[in-house]
């Protein structure tokens, strides 16, 4: 498909956001669609010196990009779909996942220690209320430190000495070429990541034909599948981003299966679910349906945890 002028796609300015809305514009243009590269500052990108949760929390890295894409100074834009509400705002919509990366979080260290091996009292570093309660249920003696910044920004802090591991996205380090340096991967097992951690997401407006019939063919079925899942037991859940939420599902063949828990904020107790389901014609719409139910099944066990 051609098009008389570039799609225009609206990105954050970090590293990592560049890589990832320069992934898309190569993808396009594979596609000979031209595109060219809108640069956004988020509240979130702004705000260095306290928790997200505690300046409002979810939308605070994709709010000015959807008012960018409603007053149509941008065609498209680039979210980590981590950081996307359930609830879009009015005339927009989601067209497009890239293929998943590896969900998983990691531990990252001066020399790879694992969770077990980090020292007693360890300053553990980040901005998640999700990991602060996971590592508080794993290791209660740690101390966790707020950590914000872009992921080179944490790196430094580390090698800086000012705690003695941080924990991370590992999608996140692969995109930016830095999984060979000294982490422990936490496996899925054992530690669930942040709802659709590893998937990048692509946002139009609803009405906008041409860059949906644009964009449309870069998306990734089981990517979309599975973040129909987990948005779904989100919203279901209700939660915002100062409640410890994690989940993750998967697609093999015509299977969905998805894990999810809430967990107190102090790592004492948690409330966990599982689902699994045969994907029929509507695979996406099974699988929404799957973590609405799920949500709701967990909802009154994990509601004292939950923060509107």
């Amino acid at each position: 498909m051609t098009h008389s002028t570039p799609l225009r796609i609206g990105s954050r300015g970090s590293r990592l956001a560049r890589v990832q809305a320069d992934t898309v514009a190569r993808l396009l243009a594979e596609r000979g669609v031209a595109t060219e590269i809108v640069l956004v500052k988020t509240t979130g990108d702004r705000i260095l010196d306290r928790p997200l949760a505690d300046a409002g929390g979810k939308g605070l890295f994709t709010k000015e990009l959807e008012e960018a894409l409603l007053r149509r100074e941008v065609d498209l834009a680039v979210h980590s779909m981590k950081d996307v509400p359930t609830a879009l705002p009015a005339g927009l919509a989601l067209a497009a996942a890239l293929p998943r990366e590896n969900p998983c979080d990691v531990l990252v260290t001066k020399t790879g220690l694992s969770l077990a091996d980090l020292p007693k009292g360890a300053r553990v570093g980040t901005s998640s209320v999700r990991r602060e309660a996971q590592i508080r249920r794993a290791r209660p003696d740690a101390q966790t430190t707020l950590l914000r910044g872009n992921v080179d920004t944490r790196l430094r802090k580390l090698e800086a000495g000012e705690m003695d591991a941080i924990l991370l996205a590992l999608a996140g380090l692969r995109r930016l070429g830095l999984a060979e340096r000294p982490l422990a991967v936490l496996p899925t097992e054992r530690w669930l990541p942040s709802l659709a951690q590893g998937a990048v997401g692509i946002e139009i407006r609803r009405d906008d034909a041409p860059t949906a019939a644009a964009v449309g063919p870069l998306d990734d079925k089981a990517t979309s599948i599975a973040l129909a899942c987990e948005r779904a037991f989100q919203a279901a859940l209700d939660g915002s981003c100062r409640s410890p939420i994690a989940g993750l599902a998967t697609v093999s063949g015509r299977r969905l299966a998805f894990r999810g828990e809430v967990i107190a904020p102090d790592g004492s107790d948690f409330a966990e679910t599982a689902v699994e389901t045969s994907l029929g014609s509507d695979a996406a719409g099974d699988a929404a349906q799957a973590g609405r139910r799920a949500g709701e099944q967990l909802r009154p066990r994990a509601a004292q945890w939950l923060v509107k």
